[in-house]
């Protein structure tokens, strides 16, 4: 079976079929460093994540590339209130992220890029759109994309323009801005007294880019004028990812990227989780409550990336406990290592080859380590397998040591077992579950699993 991508530009699912056939051509929208970014954020890149090792999975090379946006309307803006450089402000943002990225085991992208330091590929990519006529100057030195002047303006969105754009005169200022505000946006914004010390001056004057832009000169500078894939939220979808469509094919007049590739929003209490509505939580708020990240991981994967899902703590935490299971499950089969399990492997790749179908995935994963028929050797070659398009850590799992005092009472139950005395084996139980630890009573004797 091909893989098959949901392409938000046809709103179909598609045979995948890479431009070059060596090497798959990726980008992914990355943060704007600003603050700390919330899970809901973060949904967007495990996402990435798990699209590139399933590429990978699937023997494909792939050359990934995600953007860090130094320089907007948002990092000029709280840096000041910080009273800190631009760059400091947003360096140490940058380390943060890619702590909680390592976190949630998601692979490095084979290069970070820093808009700031792509000034010179913005402006040439402007002066092209200039000279085309796809883009002007206002009275103050901005210049602006002209929506009107580009006919398949709206193709990725899906807006129907013919009774808008007769409307479309104005000009939008901000980065960001409403689905209904379907106007010219800023390509270079001319410097006024808001920016402070944060310009460049350049042959379009003294100033600095427009949030749209600074994608556009990354991608086209690292991957070409055209590309296999580009992600990010639904939420990037309009304005972002159409102004970026719009003024990387107006200015080359070729198709920018072929697979356009969105993530559903994470809700809490059904509402849309940002800064802005201030109902939100960091992967800080999760380790603060003793919940790994990996957990949050898993939660998602246990949803197709394009339904949105509904955050509670109880279902994290009934998600953290399934995943303490599979570890549990898995460190049970020693130490030896088989033959993947073909059979299995074939479901398996079916799911994920179907627009990355994680959740049916995963039931083949406990299907795996539930079968009786599979040696422990081969069940775990097929669950390290398996885990290499997951990424839960399975190869990193490590037998822990059993603190003394567990270990005491476990003896002492199992004493109080023999002995029939079942008030007081219940009462060492409650007592052992209070030092994070379950007791299990199997033929061989009681199993100990975190809990």
């Amino acid at each position: 079976m091909a893989l098959k991508f949901f392409n938000t530009l046809t709103r179909t699912k598609e045979d995948f079929s890479p431009i070059n056939k060596k090497e798959v051509l990726f980008y992914t929208c990355g943060p704007t460093v600003y603050g700390y970014p919330h899970i809901g954020n973060y949904r967007a890149y495990i996402f990435a994540d798990t699209l590139k090792r399933v590429l990978i999975y699937s023997g494909y090379k792939v050359k990934h590339i995600m953007n860090l946006t130094d320089v907007d309307d948002k990092t000029i803006r709280d840096s000041q209130k910080e009273n800190k450089t631009l760059k400091e402000f947003t360096e140490f943002y940058t380390k943060e992220f890619k702590k909680d990225i390592e976190s949630l085991n998601i692979i490095n992208p084979k290069k970070f890029t820093k808009a700031t330091d792509y000034i010179d590929e913005m402006v040439a990519i402007i002066k092209k759109l200039l000279k085309k006529k796809l883009a002007y100057k206002s009275k103050d030195g901005s210049i602006y994309f002209d929506i009107k002047k580009f006919k398949n303006y709206g193709e990725l969105s899906h807006l129907v323009l013919e009774n808008q754009k007769e409307n479309a005169g104005g000009r939008i200022v901000k980065d960001e801005y409403e689905k209904d505000n379907i106007q010219d946006f800023a390509l270079w914004k001319a410097w006024d007294e808001k920016d402070g010390d944060v310009f460049w001056e350049t042959e379009l004057g003294k100033g600095r880019p427009g949030w749209h832009i600074e994608c556009s000169a990354m991608s086209m500078s690292n991957l070409g004028d055209q590309i296999d894939i580009h992600t990010g939220g639904v939420d990037n979808i309009f304005p972002h990812h159409e102004n970026e469509k719009a003024q990387s094919e107006g200015s080359t007049g070729k198709q920018f990227v072929k697979y356009w590739m969105h993530n559903e929003w994470v809700l809490v209490d059904s509402k849309k989780m940002a800064k802005s509505a201030q109902n939100f939580y960091t992967l800080r708020d999760l380790v603060n409550k003793g919940i790994n990240p990996i957990a949050y991981r898993f939660w998602l994967l246990m949803a197709n990336y394009r339904t949105r899902v509904n955050f509670v703590w109880e279902a994290l935490e009934g998600a953290e406990t399934a995943l303490k299971r599979l570890y549990g499950l898995y460190m049970e089969l020693g130490d030896s290592i088989g033959k993947v399990n073909k059979e299995y492997q074939k479901k398996f790749k079916e799911f994920i080859d179907d627009d990355l179908d994680t959740p049916r995935a995963l039931t083949v994963l406990w299907d795996v380590l539930k079968d009786e028929n599979i040696t422990n050797a081969d069940k775990k070659a097929t669950v390290l397998d398996f885990d290499k398009v997951f990424g839960l850590g399975f190869e990193n799992l490590k037998e822990e040591k059993i603190p003394a005092e567990v270990e005491k009472l476990v003896k002492e139950r199992e004493q109080a077992r023999k002995n029939k005395d079942f008030q007081k084996s219940d009462e060492l139980r409650k007592e052992i579950n209070s030092l994070g630890y379950e007791v299990k009573d199997t033929a061989e004797g009681p199993r100990l699993q975190q809990l």
